[in-house]
């Protein structure tokens, strides 16, 4: 699927700007991690999934992972696609479990990005760029911060890529930072 196909396709279903930036920044993020673990010959296949992973999230988020699978097949998006980003739900809203590393990358980033951002925010800054890995820490720690962030998905997220937390989020981090989006 080409990039401007998949952003048409997002906006047709999604038009707060903070759901189209957050597609943006796990676009990027997704981008990022096909190059660093090797997989640069999928990098725009990472970027789509990225994109699209949350394309039913703001019209049915009751049926978020499930309902998307449904908008994909009927557009004729690749299987692979519709798998990918379905899977981000997993023990969520699907049973689909992430099993590619790309997709263990991505149910592991999403939550994060948010915790991140959220953490950016509070910084004097509000950047990524100056923010770092124990701020991050700090704030996983404290639920009642960005509480719409599931600290179980992050840790289990960890978990699938045999990561440490603190290897997650340095990781993240790193993605975020290379990573320029206009708001």
């Amino acid at each position: 699927m080409e990039r401007e196909k998949a952003w048409q396709l997002l906006i047709q279903y999604n038009n707060k700007p903070y759901h189209l930036y957050h597609a943006q920044v796990m676009e990027g993020v997704m981008r990022y991690f096909a190059l660093r673990e090797g997989f640069s010959d999928e990098i725009e296949f990472w970027g789509i999934v990225g994109l699209l992973h949350d394309l039913d999230f703001e019209q049915f988020p009751n049926e978020h992972c499930i309902r998307q699978q449904i908008i994909m097949k009927e557009y004729g998006i690749e299987p692979a696609i519709i798998r990918a980003t379905a899977s981000h739900g997993w023990e969520l809203t699907v049973d689909i479990k992430p099993e590619h590393q790309m997709e263990k990358i991505l149910y592991a980033t999403d939550e994060l990005t948010g915790l991140i951002g959220a953490t950016a925010l509070m910084l004097p800054s509000k950047s990524v760029k100056s923010m770092e890995v124990r701020s991050i820490a700090k704030k996983f720690k404290t639920p009642a911060f960005a509480a719409g962030c599931s600290r179980e998905v992050i840790k289990r997220g960890a978990d699938l890529l045999n990561w440490t937390l603190e290897e997650l989020f340095t990781n993240t981090l790193e993605a975020m930072k290379n990573i320029d989006i206009v708001q």
